[in-house]
């Protein structure tokens, strides 16, 4: 079981390891919020709703990795859920179609510096080596 924490500024990846029986789907299981920034000790108790599995590349075999939310034991997603609002908004607006744009970034070299900065110390404010 694998989910994103409380942790800020940048959230990092938990786990924990379940045994579940063959022909079984990975179900909703708790953990303790407390460890991971999401619940106060006097009321730690966090669920994991399992959203996706895929097979274990490390492990091989029948392993399998369940990607997971959290949720309140209330199951409503938890503040830190960022996913579950994210799909909110993905079915709120099923009917269009969504957009990309992909944007390529380049750094130009002269005399082993970036192109406009100084042979030493840092460079100007962003502008004419942008």
């Amino acid at each position: 079981y694998i989910w994103i924490p409380g942790t800020r500024p940048e959230p990092l990846m938990r786990s924990k390891t379940r045994i579940v029986a063959d022909g079984k789907e990975p179900d909703i299981w708790g953990f303790d919020g407390s460890s991971t920034n999401q619940a106060p000790g006097s009321n730690s108790d966090c669920v994991l709703r399992p959203v996706f599995t895929c097979p274990d590349p490390l492990r091989g075999g029948k392993n399998v990795l369940v990607l997971c939310e959290v949720e309140l034991t209330d199951f409503t997603p938890h503040p830190t859920n960022t996913r579950a609002f994210c799909r909110q908004a993905y079915e709120k607006y099923a009917d269009q179609q969504p957009l990309f744009g992909i944007e390529q970034e380049y750094t130009f070299f002269q005399q082993g510096r970036p192109l406009g900065w100084p042979e030493v110390g840092y460079p100007a404010p962003q502008g004419p080596y942008y």
